[in-house]
């Protein structure tokens, strides 16, 4: 019988990553980053299983209604926050923590009349240059908002790391110094840390962290495997063998014939492809784990199927499983080889690809 093609998040493996988040930051609150659907793994299961969590953000305000809907009544803090004032009565009326990163924010919180004050986390630009209000606009902006009945009292204070992942180079702990030197007299509490920052720069960690990679077993810095922080994958793509054809030498597999047999070859197809996820540029070489055993990638990706040299490998069969990544093949190899990051495979699975959660009792 085959194996259809399969997805499982193990929310164990999720809550002892999270583990390890919170004892690489004992002093400081976790806010747990569970945006885009937590990274792929699923937005209620994720949410569930790491309820000893501080608080969630997520990326847009309909990420957050699900929650509040679904009974979450813990911090949720919006990353994008606002942006009319029929979003900002939303964030009032299901109590949600907005981030203001932008002037046209400031002026749309300070001129409208609302029933209770918004819980703030001011933005600000330290050198992303994406989202955040710049260095020396903070104190003007700040007295604004401590002056308006619309904010609560004292507003939290954050920024982003935009190269935490290189411990090489010397823009975080630049972008740590313009942070503290903008905040510099402001009561509110921090925070700095994401993944990276939480692992490599320790003192960005302040009240609050905010893990977002670490906690789905991807490794937040480049050449590092995960496994070195003792860091779980939580997500394991299979898929099985669904042909086995030997190939003569000077054969050709693939579209575009871009593989070309060296030897006599044995060459399984397994039925996964970028129509389910599997990322389209993966390179021949990337590995999957057949038997427990790695072959290598031959050919270009399909829309359902990619072919495997199993040349070398013992007892392949029709009907074997195939690990893409997760337990055994960690996500953040296969990433390599197809010129992406792990975040962008976890996210990339679609809809088709049936989906097993495990890891909590029903009870939980």
């Amino acid at each position: 019988m085959f194996n259809e093609t399969h997805v499982t998040i193990d929310l164990a493996a999720l809550q002892h990553n999270a583990s390890i988040a919170k004892r690489s930051a004992s002093g400081s609150k976790v806010m747990a980053m569970i945006k885009a659907d937590a990274y792929g793994h699923g937005l209620l299961p994720v949410a569930k299983a790491l309820q000893h969590v501080d608080g969630f953000a997520v990326a847009r305000l309909s990420e957050a209604l699900v929650l509040r809907e679904a009974g979450f009544n813990k911090t949720i803090l919006v990353l994008t926050g606002f942006s009319c004032a029929e979003e900002l009565e939303c964030f009032v009326l299901h109590d949600l923590d907005a981030v203001v990163h932008s002037e046209y924010q400031v002026s749309r919180l300070t001129q409208s009349s609302l029933q209770s004050p918004l819980s703030v986390w001011l933005k600000i630009n330290t050198g992303m240059n994406r989202l955040g209000v710049n260095s020396p606009d903070v104190m003007r902006i700040s007295d604004a908002l401590q002056l308006s009945g619309n904010v609560r009292l004292p507003f939290k204070l954050m920024t982003h790391l935009a190269c935490a992942d290189d411990m090489n180079r010397t823009v975080t702990e630049e972008q740590i110094e313009l942070f503290d030197e903008s905040v510099k007299g402001l009561a509110g509490e921090q925070s700095i840390a994401n993944s990276a920052g939480l692992l490599g720069w320790q003192y960005s960690q302040r009240h609050w962290v905010r893990p977002g990679i670490m906690l789905y077993g991807g490794c937040p810095f480049a050449g590092k495997p995960a496994a070195d922080y003792d860091l779980k994958p939580v997500m394991t793509l299979k898929s099985s063998v669904i042909s086995l054809r030997t190939v003569s030498k000077g054969d050709c597999v693939g579209y575009g014939g871009s593989w070309t047999a060296q030897r006599t070859s044995l060459i399984a197809t397994v039925g996964i492809g970028y129509g389910d996820g599997y990322p389209r540029h993966a390179v021949t070489g990337t590995p999957v784990l057949i038997g427990g055993q790695k072959a290598p990638l031959v050919g270009r990706v399909s829309m359902d199927s990619i072919s495997i040299d199993v040349s070398q490998c013992e007892g392949v069969a029709v009907g074997d499983v195939a690990t893409l990544w997760g337990d055994g093949l960690p996500i953040d190899e296969i990433a390599e080889k197809s010129d992406a990051i792990s975040y962008e495979l976890m996210c990339g699975i679609t809809e088709r690809v049936t989906r097993i959660v495990k890891g909590l009792s029903d009870g939980e």
